[in-house]
């Protein structure tokens, strides 16, 4: 299943919302990283501790840069080297590439990414060179541990007494049909009023079934002292 750019958007949209943006913050920091160190390699010809006789230089340390980004700002590490000089090409003034690595997040916030789309935007950057299978699992192995730590993470660091529930349609492409699936989030408010994204799933229909399995994984995770539960939903697309 993938969902279009316009689709991941709207669920950027109710994303930002619910103060959820540390994940993706985090997860562009993943992937220009790694992006960067690849790079490098290629630039290079050798792995870290790689022996090769294609090497032309050495690593010799980083130096700290703060990206600006829609999510925020990141911190990245530019590798030194010894011979020459280094600076990643996707970071080149008036590249433009949140659009490209925002997709990617959002796909992996979902669903996981698939080694097309990584090999795509690793291309739309300026490594002409791609990027090789082993590199993308490695890439998504990490995204999904990044993704898959923030859906699975306990709830009780903090009472929520009002939850509210929202849902919409988003057309996916499953295999070769373009299908709706549904989308239901999960947004807390604490006492103070700080908001905080719950929970996020996707199912081929809201039904009375799915919001049970949900809210039930909600209160699995340690959700507990809710008051209050404001619930909207949106007409199917």
């Amino acid at each position: 299943m993938t969902l279009p750019q316009s689709a991941l958007s709207e669920l950027l949209d109710a994303i930002k919302a619910g103060e959820g943006l540390d994940l993706v913050r985090r997860g562009v920091a993943l992937v220009l990283q790694e992006l960067i160190e690849l790079e490098l390699s290629q630039t290079i010809g050798a792995e870290r501790y790689e022996r090769s006789e294609e090497r032309t230089t050495h690593r010799n340390g980083a130096r700290e840069r703060v990206l600006s980004t829609k999510a925020g700002d990141v911190n990245l590490r530019i590798p030194k080297v010894r011979r020459g000089t280094f600076f990643p090409s996707l970071l080149q003034p008036r590249r433009r590439i949140d659009q490209a690595v925002w997709a990617i997040v959002m796909e992996a916030y979902i669903q996981g990414v698939s080694t097309r789309k990584v090999d795509d935007l690793v291309q739309a950057l300026g490594i002409d060179s791609g990027v090789s299978k082993s590199e993308v699992s490695r890439i998504c192995g990490e995204l999904d541990g990044l993704v898959g730590g923030f859906r699975e993470r306990r709830l009780d660091h903090a009472r929520f007494p009002y939850v509210f529930l929202d849902a919409t349609y988003l057309k996916a492409h499953h295999g070769p049909s373009v299908v709706s699936k549904a989308v239901v989030i999960a947004t807390g408010v604490t006492q103070l009023g700080m908001r905080e994204v719950l929970g996020l799933a996707v199912g081929d229909s809201e039904d009375g079934a799915f919001w049970t399995d949900f809210l039930r994984s909600l209160r699995a995770r340690g959700l507990t002292g809710v008051q209050l539960v404001v619930s909207a939903t949106r007409t199917k697309a």
